[in-house]
């Protein structure tokens, strides 16, 4: 499949150098749209989506990294040693506000602070900080890893939201240029009857058979188709410019279609395949798993946890530390209760207005942010509903603008035959044959606009593709 889809790039990319090519190449939209989706930057740019959430991920596990600290102080003055201060600490953060924290004191010096006296061969003390009011139960290490898994998960349902968009504005592009070549299609099918009709009376006219002034007739209703060709020839190159804005190769580098490169006409079979849309009725549809509900819910997820951080401002500040002591780490003997360090601290602000103020922000977002779902939730249910009524509609608008092209074509043939015979005129069968075009105009708009849908329904259930 590879290999046919990068013959096929290569003949778009440089089968125009070669004046001799001139064979059609057909560029199916199942080989279109994996294009689109492997080489477009905006489908790369989505996959950046999930390389930033597994990054944020990495760097909110970093706020329970442990952590070695360092401090070490040394002062001489005039040949005295005022002091040679060494304080080394290993901490580790743990869940739940509790900090387990290991450290060694060595201090000496002529002028050192008597309560910085230590052993000789330094102070080993080995305990615990607890945050039993503010922190305890969430914090800011907590509450930003808890984030960053709800933002992966957030990340990917957005990766698939972008690839969505990109295919379904490639899709339309897609149908517009198969719309644009079926017009001209039938333009340049309807001129060359027109010319052979010329002929035909123009022969009869030096013939004597019938009036010069049907040659003028027929001459100007060939005229109008060729008129009308060349304005479906110059909207075909438009929508085919249109198109190449989707299509990249790699190494990021566009692609611009040839004017001998075509597209799949029928995609009645293929259409659902590739957007995989196939078997899925209206009663099948479930509104859970929809990735842009998934991304809000995880936004409101988010929300609920900032919410609770918000909360838990307002509880005071209470810090426990407690710390055994010991000159001989070694032995587990030498932790004793009779030697430690310990210690409280305590603080409030008095009005707690920023933490009030921050709580009921913090509140607001979270109700906006579910009312953003509720509404998103309903708006996306009916606009599903809808599109399946209206491809509903479209099967039978098929139905019948078959029946009426095949109708005007039996009378533009009837015509045909009594103007051979002499019974009509030329004028009735230009008449008819203008009808037909119209007729069969028509059926490529109602075939476009039934794709159109298909592709709509594609992008308001928002599939990401994955067999392209």
């Amino acid at each position: 499949m590879m290999r046919k889809l990068l013959f096929c790039f290569f003949v778009l990319c440089y089968g125009g150098l070669q004046s001799q090519q001139t064979e059609e190449v057909l560029l199916s939209f199942n080989e279109y749209l994996g294009y689109v989706k492997k080489f477009h930057p905006i489908a790369k740019q989505a996959q950046l989506n999930i390389d930033i959430g597994q990054a944020t991920l990495m760097g909110a596990h970093g706020g329970f990294d442990p952590k070695v600290e360092v401090d070490y102080d040394r002062k001489e003055f005039k040949g005295t040693e005022y002091y040679d201060r060494l304080n080394a600490t290993f901490k580790i953060p743990t869940w739940y506000g509790v900090e387990l924290k290991g450290n060694f004191e060595q201090n000496e010096g002529t002028y050192l602070n008597p309560e910085s006296t230590v052993p000789e061969d330094g102070l080993y003390s080995a305990g615990v900080s607890v945050s039993v009011g503010q922190g305890l139960w969430i914090n800011e290490r907590m509450a930003t890893l808890k984030q960053a898994k709800i933002f992966k998960q957030r990340s990917a349902v957005e990766r698939d939201l972008q690839v969505n968009a990109i295919l379904f504005e490639a899709s339309l592009a897609y149908f517009d240029w198969v719309h644009a070549y079926q017009d001209a299609q039938v333009y340049q099918d309807f001129l060359s009857n027109a010319s052979v009709r010329f002929e035909a009376v123009k022969k009869s006219a030096q013939a004597g058979e019938v009036a010069a002034i049907d040659t003028v007739e027929a001459k100007i209703a060939m005229q109008d188709r060729e008129l009308n060709l060349e304005q479906a020839k110059v909207r075909f190159m438009k929508s085919a410019l249109e198109l190449s804005n989707f299509l990249w190769m790699g190494d990021n580098l566009p692609v611009e279609l040839q004017a001998h490169v075509i597209p799949e006409t029928d995609l009645s079979g293929d259409i659902d395949k590739t957007l995989e849309i196939m078997g899925k009725p209206l009663d099948s549809f479930t509104m859970e798993n929809h990735p842009k509900l998934k991304s809000l819910e995880y936004k409101v997820d988010e929300l609920t946890v900032a919410k609770r951080l918000k909360a838990n401002k307002l509880l005071p500040k209470i810090e426990l530390q407690y710390n055994f002591l010991t000159e001989q780490p070694e032995y587990i003997s030498s932790y004793t209760t009779e030697a430690y360090k310990g210690g409280v601290a305590f603080s409030l602000p008095l009005f707690l207005r920023k933490e009030r103020g921050d709580l009921k922000l913090a509140k607001l977002k979270l109700e906006n942010a579910e009312f953003e779902l509720d509404d998103a939730e309903i708006r996306i249910k009916n606009k599903i509903v809808g599109l399946y009524r209206e491809l509903e509609s479209f099967q039978k608008q098929n139905i019948l603008i078959d029946d009426v092209v095949f109708n005007y074509s039996t009378m533009v043939s009837a015509e045909e035959r009594k103007f051979g015979f002499g019974e009509s005129s030329l004028f009735l069968v230009n008449s008819r044959e203008s009808k037909l075009i119209d007729a069969e105009l028509k059926r490529n708009a109602v075939q476009n606009k039934f794709y159109s849908a298909k592709a709509k329904l594609f992008n308001s259930i928002g599939i990401n593709p994955k067999n392209l």
